[in-house]
């Protein structure tokens, strides 16, 4: 994507909740915690400010089997759009249809408690 100059949240891997710390300052708020190998999103979430980032932050680091958390730049507001294709045996690909998401950006169905703004 980015080879292809397509925009794409910024987003960093860390392992301890300094790491973290220095990611946010750098993408700046808000971002969403996405901790590695957990099922459904657990121990994630949206974080809006400072007090959240350290709450969810440490959370996301403690469930993760692997310590691991992906701090990702927040999407809400953004318009999705998809494209849907398929390709054959032989590799030839077409454009089944174009799809403009009326959902809002930024739902995660694996973080039940997502907190969008009104």
């Amino acid at each position: 994507m980015t080879r292809l100059g397509i925009g794409m949240p910024r987003s960093e891997i860390a392992t301890s909740y300094e790491e973290a710390a220095r990611v946010v300052k750098r993408i700046g708020l808000p971002v969403v915690i996405r901790p590695a190998y957990t099922m459904g999103g657990t121990g994630g979430g949206f974080v809006y400010n400072m007090e959240e980032f350290r709450t969810i932050a440490n959370r996301g680091l403690s469930m993760s089997p692997v310590s691991q958390i992906l701090v990702e730049e927040s999407v809400l507001g953004w318009e999705e759009l998809e494209l849907e294709v398929v390709r054959d045996a032989k590799g030839q690909k077409i454009t089944v249809c174009f799809i403009e998401n009326v959902d809002a950006m930024g739902v995660h169905t694996g973080i039940p408690s997502a907190r969008l703004p009104c």
